[in-house]
């Protein structure tokens, strides 16, 4: 990667949650810092206060680590798509933003689906369910579906969006155990759009 750093050999890098692809902080990196963070896969900066490299999460745990790296069209910017152990501001917020939002949290729910069963957690409902089986999960999805058909026929909207969450739930588990993701079925629909 060819990285123009500014004449303190430093370069601004915006770090981005992989899955809500919520913008998280922004750093700076040196050279060091850049090849310390490639070869670690653990978000590392050059702390202007400090005068040194700094591993974000050194000293409270909450790392963040590295899924994509991406430099912008003039070379000067590094953008670091991240999945976060814990809050990422200081402040204990999870972006240096202020900014909680709930989009794009079905791709978090779905790596923590993913990560019940992949680690075969055992008081997991999520894992209980689908070591049950293809045909409970699709049967699940199925009964989800008709409860939300019944409650989009009334007027009670609590107990709408319970049955929609139900639904998109349950239809996470099925697509883990068909061996899909919610990125194959975007990419369905980028497709026929």
């Amino acid at each position: 990667m060819n990285i123009s750093f500014d004449d303190r050999g430093l370069v601004p890098v915006i770090i981005q949650n992989d899955n809500t692809l919520q913008v998280l902080m922004l750093g700076y990196m040196n050279k060091e810092a850049f090849e310390k963070t490639q070869k670690e896969q653990k978000v590392t900066f050059f702390s202007r206060s400090k005068n040194r490299l700094w591993t974000k999460g050194e000293e409270s745990g909450n790392f963040l680590f590295v899924k994509d790296i991406k430099i912008d069209c003039d070379n000067d910017t590094i953008l670091i798509k991240a999945i976060p152990k814990g809050p990422t501001c200081h402040k204990g917020t999870i972006s240096c933003f202020a900014e909680e939002t709930s989009k794009g949290f079905l791709y978090e729910l779905e790596s923590i689906i993913h990560e019940r069963i992949d680690n075969d957690v055992e008081t997991s409902y999520t894992n209980k369910l689908f070591k049950r089986g293809m045909n409970k999960v699709a049967q699940k999805v199925g009964e989800e579906a008709v409860e939300l058909v019944i409650e989009a026929k009334d007027d009670n909207d609590e107990l709408f969006t319970n049955e929609a969450a139900d639904l998109m739930y349950h239809y996470l588990i099925l697509l883990k155990a068909k061996g899909f993701t919610l990125k194959d079925i975007e990419a369905v629909l980028k497709e026929r759009h």
